[in-house]
């Protein structure tokens, strides 16, 4: 098999280590009251999500087999695949806890707080041209020591919103300098926070929900003196966010839409404001306070569509009376169980795993063949982002794939990018698209199909070395790449390619390519 494209960079660049210290898993072990909690909150998905199927007719796949499961909840946890001894390890074990344990294993991994960086710097950070010359590495960092340390979310997002300073001593302030003009700011809050797309009342009434501009520009009130100073050509000091007393109008980076009203509060009052010139901690008070609808619902349908592909209200920031949830009153269950807990994410995300729901086989079974994706009657397949996709190669490749390894493979030299962010960017799909969506095409597969690693025969070998039955490497290449052990079928064909090599160094080689090229390990199912 020859190289048709340049060699895929694989390498680790030299970098600094992370800034933020991790914790080891026994620090985070959850509490029994968590974890009564979190069985709780998984027995009430089970139950509405079965009340609605058979309400519907339709019949719920069975469980999953333990090595599906340990593959997925690694993929929706961890952001990649299991390496072979955990696999072997965890498909060997008779303990019947050894899935909970799992997943409290995975939610204490500093990989957690990478995996959920990698998917909420996506959401926070605008792509236009003053964001490419940001240093979001400051920022990743300090979104994944949040997530491990398990930062309340209404916190969170409250350092936020508030965030002010040079961007060296305050990551949170990347957020505000990767958003442009007011406009960008308002329409990436209301879609993150509260899960609503508002600008389509920037210019006019909204057409559908009732939506006013006034209400649109009562809100982008909160960011008028929102001052961002991001990096320009000759600056050397650290980027700066600020609140100044002049506010913003159509002369300085207001569109011709804007309308000059009071701030007001998303469907709510016109807001109380000091004598102060900050205004956005009014809004962080409101946004994050106990009596707000629009946060903890906003978090859970999001949380929800990351482990089931799609959010109890699809598309996941479109929340209006227009639009409403298939399971609604399990939505508004789980948002009031969210706010009791105390918006803890940890606690969240282990009950929708812990629940036989997310733990369903993907495989349809008679009456579910034609069920619609949010019955929930069967676990969608979702396909592996670039993210997953290259940390799970590096596993298969015996790279270094922990938090420190992403960071030194996220940047190269001189600013650059780097292999993982190479790859990421090559590999990207649209950015609204459907997580069961298969967006890759003929460059990406041939990218992966001729890649100079991926045919080669060390890492199949360096996979497979001791192994003297050729039974036992079989296995040794399922297992490292679809965390499951093979079938006798495919233990026979291996068998009988390898007969027709000329060399017995090709058939390992030729077996691991032929299953990091396969929809099943593209897919996390």
């Amino acid at each position: 098999m020859k190289n048709i494209l340049a060699a895929w960079a694989l390498a680790a660049l030299t970098t600094q280590a992370m800034a933020w210290p991790e914790k080891s898993p026994e620090s985070t072990k959850p509490s029994a009251a968590v974890t009564a909690a979190a069985t709780a909150l998984a027995k009430s998905v089970d139950s509405a999500v079965a009340a609605k199927c058979k309400e519907s007719g339709i019949a719920l796949s069975p469980r999953t087999t333990d090595a599906e499961f340990l593959r997925r909840v690694h993929l929706d946890l961890v952001g990649k695949i299991p390496a072979i001894e955990k696999a072997r390890a965890f498909l060997d074990s008779n303990d019947p806890e050894k899935r909970a344990k799992l997943i409290d294993e995975l939610l204490a991994s500093p990989d957690f707080g990478r995996h959920m960086a990698d998917i909420w710097q996506t959401l926070l950070l605008s792509k236009n041209s003053t964001a490419r010359r940001l240093d979001t590495g400051v920022f990743v960092d300090w979104l994944a020591h949040q997530f491990n340390e398990n930062r309340p979310w209404d916190g969170l997002v409250r350092d936020i919103v508030m965030a002010k300073g040079p961007q060296d001593k305050n990551p949170a302030t990347t957020f505000w300098l990767s958003q442009v003009s007011v406009d960008n700011m308002t329409d990436t809050v209301c879609k993150v926070f509260l899960g609503v797309q508002l600008q389509c009342a920037q210019c006019h009434n909204h057409p559908f929900t009732g939506w006013k501009q006034d209400e649109y520009w009562g809100l982008a009130g909160f960011f008028l003196n929102v001052r961002a100073q991001p990096p320009g050509n000759k600056q050397t000091a650290s980027p700066v966010v600020a609140e100044t007393k002049a506010a913003r109008n159509r002369k300085n980076a207001l569109p011709e839409s804007a309308k000059m009203v009071p701030p007001k509060f998303f469907r709510g009052e016109v807001a109380k404001l000091g004598t102060g010139h900050e205004i956005r901690p009014v809004f962080a008070e409101w946004l994050c306070g106990e009596n707000n609808p629009y946060l903890a619902r906003a978090m859970v349908n999001r949380l929800w569509a990351q482990m089931f592909s799609r959010g109890l209200v699809h598309p996941v920031d479109n929340i209006h009376d227009g639009n409403p949830a298939s399971h609604p009153e399990l939505l508004e269950d789980l948002t009031q169980r969210f706010k009791s807990g105390r918006f803890d994410v940890k606690a969240f995300i282990k009950a929708l795993c812990l629940s036989e729901t997310y733990q369903r086989s993907s495989k349809p079974v008679e009456g579910n063949k034609d069920a619609v994706i949010d019955s929930y009657a069967r676990m969608p397949v979702k396909v592996l982002t670039p993210e997953q996709m290259y940390d799970s190669l590096q596993m298969v490749l015996g790279v270094a794939t922990g938090p420190a390894a992403r960071k030194m493979a996220a940047a190269g030299p001189k600013g650059g990018k780097g292999a993982r962010a190479q790859f990421v960017a090559f590999f990207a799909g649209e950015e609204d698209a459907e997580a069961t969506e298969y967006q890759a095409g003929i460059p990406q597969a041939l990218q992966l199909m001729n890649a100079a690693r991926m045919n080669s025969p060390a890492p199949a070998l360096k996979l497979v070395s001791g192994a003297s039955d050729p039974a036992v490497a079989v296995e040794t290449l399922y297992l490292a790449t679809l965390s499951r052990k093979p079938t006798s079928a495919e233990v026979a064909m291996a068998k009988e390619h390898a007969k027709k090599m000329d060399t017995p160094r090709q058939a390992p080689a030729d077996l691991l390519w032929a299953l990091v090229n396969s929809s099943e390990f593209a897919t996390n199912h």
